[in-house]
């Protein structure tokens, strides 16, 4: 039984991911926006099989409230043996265009409330020498590209920094997963056209469990996102810059 802290975790994908972790037995605190609907999800993952579930609101940008939500789950929990990060919104790129407090915010949802969690749970895994940190980033962080550049800036920042602290900690014993999920069917993507490249959230929700399990670095889910990244990332920028992607 582990003790798994889950950041975002009313997210379709964080969602599937608990179900797999309360069907194992583990123990599970869950951070996320909306009240009733944590509420609901704790309930639905003690039927599931989970050991005690606990919850309390959390909102990303709000940075300084972030130690003592994470004191409230290290001491419902025990401790923590894994932190699932996965909170994050999908902008409006043309409104983060016009709007530097738009870009702003959503900079600040998508990665420097990722930092200031990470930063203080590296800080506390460190010191107990043990410890998984695991991180959902996006290939759109591997390439800036038009229709997204405000997310993917926010994802690539999310990458290096989880690069670096994989890095720093190694020797810690802390390992730190990042997660790169392609296109994904869920609520916040209900308005794309879904194709042969849009994976369901249980099919992200089994590569993260695996990926914890088998102590990997960095994975693409689907796999085959790695190839495709591969590609976009070695077109020349005096190409790339004529694309409309």
């Amino acid at each position: 039984m582990q003790k798994i802290l889950i950041v975002g975790a009313t997210s379709a994908i964080a969602q599937a991911t608990a179900r797999r972790f309360a069907r194992r037995g583990d123990r599970l605190y869950l951070l996320g926006r909306d009240p009733d609907r944590l509420d609901a999800l704790a309930q639905d993952l003690r039927i599931r099989g989970a050991g005690p579930v606990g919850w309390a609101c959390f909102q990303a940008e709000d940075f300084a409230t972030h130690p003592a939500l994470l004191d409230q789950a290290y001491e419902t929990l025990g401790g923590i043996d894994v932190a699932l990060i996965a909170h994050g919104t999908l902008p409006d790129q043309r409104a983060c265009e016009q709007s530097f407090e738009a870009a702003l915010r959503e900079l600040n949802v998508n990665a420097i409330g990722t930092v200031s969690l990470l930063t203080h749970l590296a800080n506390r895994m460190e010191n107990q020498g043990s410890g998984t940190l695991a991180v959902i980033s996006s290939p759109a962080g591997d390439r800036g590209r038009q229709s997204n550049y405000v997310y993917g800036a926010a994802k690539a920042m999310v990458t290096v920094f989880c690069q670096g602290l994989r890095n720093r900690l190694f020797r810690s014993g802390v390992h730190v997963l990042t997660i790169k999920p392609g296109f994904v069917d869920t609520p916040m993507t209900a308005a794309f056209d879904k194709g042969m490249l849009w994976a369901q959230p249980d099919q992200i929700a089994a590569g993260i469990e695996r990926a914890i399990d088998k102590g990997s670095d960095s994975v693409y889910l689907p796999g085959f996102w790695a190839f495709v990244m591969l590609a976009i990332k070695h077109i020349p920028e005096g190409v790339f810059k004529r694309l409309k992607l």
